[in-house]
């Protein structure tokens, strides 16, 4: 497992979930002059999109993502999101939470899945950067965010070696292997099967630095050809033109990580057979993980290091509905498997003081004033303080 994995995971899902939003406040939106008070208009979507990616790339926060470190787990990473998806006054309940995820997951899966080479999981990340950028083109502060991180990515990834990127990949992949929830757009492009799983290309593109198969060359001992044997290799593959820039400006030539919902179209998503028996199969215990408490505190320093922007004034935010109609959305949640509901770990967190002090500063950060805040007394454990945020 690779310890410099988590940046790489969290840049690309969160670019995936700018882009699914977008696509939504997009198809919500309703001009100023003729919208009501609790529906979106063209200076919602920009300053929600700004409010997220402002959060999403504070200094504080890339600090704390960019140590080497495992990857969370399932549940714990969609706690960031969940608050990230959070940070402006837009709100979404538990079932469009639901499917903005999976659609992420899968999206991303799909990414890495195909990648030609395991170093171009990093292009694929430029990708979603580039994009990123595109939504913030007129706030100069939060581009020099993206540009901060971009810097990073380059100065820490850049030196790695092929075996490094591997090992990046296997983890990934790792992360992902349970996921087989289908998708619309993945079904009706024929790449994903009603199984849940993707179909893999048998054509197309090399990996840059390769030569098209279809010949077996030998050599003696001195180095010399010695024989030529050319084979049908049954499929129909081109050498890649040139290699993707690593630059912070430059053609990336890979097209993986650009935005596939800039074509405005329903998404949906269906959770396969086999991700319902297995969810079932690996519902988690009700004892403790030894490593959870620290699983937990390192995810406490991730979260405190975002700055969430509360909603001003009386009114509690605009809803967004990630579904095509209330009543689906309202179905969704209805149908939701009960292995997917979060359960508390009791994780006792009293014996640092200080930890406690952030955990309360990190509360209050996240206080959102549509919820009532509970009364949480300083012996709560970790976990149950984290489902408060």
């Amino acid at each position: 497992m690779s310890v410099r994995t988590l940046p790489l995971l969290f840049l690309n899902l969160g670019g995936e979930m700018l882009y699914i939003l977008d696509q939504r406040l997009r198809a919500q939106n309703i001009p100023g002059d003729k919208a009501r008070k609790d529906e979106w208009t063209e200076v919602d979507r920009k300053r929600v999109l700004n409010d997220i990616i402002s959060t999403m790339f504070n200094r504080k926060f890339m600090e704390e993502l960019f140590k080497p470190q495992e990857l969370y787990s399932k549940k714990a990473l969609r706690t960031v999101y969940d608050r990230l998806a959070h940070a402006s006054i837009m709100r979404l309940n538990q079932a469009s939470m639901d499917k903005l995820y999976d659609l992420m997951t899968m999206a991303f899966k799909y990414q890495v899945l195909l990648c030609p080479r395991p170093k171009d999981v990093l292009l694929v990340t430029f990708n979603h950067l580039d994009a990123i950028k595109g939504f913030i083109q007129d706030s100069p502060t939060i581009l020099h965010q993206v540009d901060e991180t971009f810097q990073q990515l380059t100065e820490i990834y850049g030196g790695l070696s092929a075996g490094e990127f591997q090992l990046i990949r296997q983890t990934l992949l790792i992360f992902f292997q349970d996921l087989h929830i289908r998708v619309s757009i993945f079904l009706k492009d024929k790449v994903q099967n009603s199984n849940g799983r993707f179909v893999l290309p048998v054509s197309g593109p090399l990996p840059w630095g390769t030569k098209v198969p279809g010949l077996v060359r030998t050599f003696n001992n001195k180095g010399e050809e010695v024989r030529k044997v050319e084979f049908k290799h049954g499929g129909s593959y081109v050498a890649a033109p040139k290699e993707g820039s690593f630059e912070l400006y430059g053609d990336r030539v890979l097209k993986l990580g650009t935005n596939m919902y800039s074509v405005n179209r329903p998404v949906e998503t269906h959770m396969s057979g086999a991700s319902e028996n297995l969810a079932a199969q690996t519902q988690e215990s009700i004892a403790p993980n030894p490593l959870a408490k620290e699983e937990l505190n390192l995810l406490a320093r991730l979260i405190g290091g975002m700055e969430i922007k509360k909603p001003s004034g009386p009114e509690p935010g605009f809803r967004l509905n990630l579904f095509t109609t209330d009543e689906e959305e309202e179905q969704a949640a209805l149908t939701r498997p009960e292995e997917l509901f979060y359960e508390v770990i009791n994780i006792q967190a009293t014996q640092d003081q200080q930890t406690n002090e952030e955990l309360a500063r990190i509360m209050g950060e996240f206080e959102i004033l549509d919820q009532p805040r509970r009364s949480a007394s300083k012996g709560d454990d970790l976990l149950a303080m984290m489902d408060e945020l």
